[in-house]
């Protein structure tokens, strides 16, 4: 009887670390896709964007010529492709999905749809899993930078602040209007098995500011 009950968790054991691992090897796959398309996204100004100053049209594409900190309009359609994250510190680049469901974070980094995106003076919130596009997110430490590249352009933040939250505490999540902040965050523990109970978030503020 023991023997056969020590042969179920074997076998049970198995085919969790199955499920894990195709799951694992899904999720690069749609990664890699996304990232492909991002590129390709960046690589070709997109008409949808616009700016409250002027744009120039020259052998139909845009020119912008507004100043980095004019508000952008910029509002991708859910599950769309929309930019990618760069961590120098890690050596990553990510690809930026419009949605935080599961769905778009399959994909990649999910941008958090009620909040804003680069240039738009407000809060952007990204989140992704810990075992996936972020499982690397506690080697970051302060003054590391995150990058995020739009189809309108590069946008340098710097790390000034971790903390760790309640997995359902949304305070952090907030306008900050003017000042532009970015808040990244994933589960936590990262090496927890299911939900985990709690959040690491990153604060990072533009290149310069204080």
């Amino acid at each position: 009887m023991v023997k056969k009950f020590s042969l179920l968790l074997v076998a049970v054991g198995s085919l969790l670390l199955a499920a894990g691992g195709y799951q694992y090897f899904q999720s690069e796959y749609y990664q890699k896709v996304s990232l492909k398309e991002a590129y390709e996204l960046l690589s070709n100004p997109i008409d949808t964007i616009r700016q409250s100053e002027e744009l120039h049209e020259t052998n139909q594409a845009y020119i912008v010529t507004a100043a980095a900190n004019t508000n952008v309009s910029f509002n991708p359609s859910q599950g769309e492709v929309a930019g990618v994250l760069a961590i120098p510190a890690l050596d990553a680049e990510l690809p930026i999905i419009e949605g935080t469901n599961e769905d778009e974070l399959e994909k990649g980094v999910g941008h958090f749809k009620a909040s804003a995106y680069p240039s738009q003076n407000d809060q952007i919130v990204l989140s992704g899993h810990r075992d996936t596009v972020f499982r690397r997110m506690g080697d970051l430490t302060i003054g590391d930078q995150l990058i995020i590249k739009m189809p309108y352009g590069e946008f340098t933040y710097v790390i000034k602040e971790s903390q760790i939250v309640d997995a359902y505490d949304t305070s952090i999540i907030k306008s900050t209007a003017p000042q532009e902040v970015l808040i990244v965050s994933t589960c936590y523990p990262f090496s927890y098995i299911g939900d985990a109970p709690y959040r690491y978030v990153l604060t990072a503020l533009p290149e310069g500011k204080k």
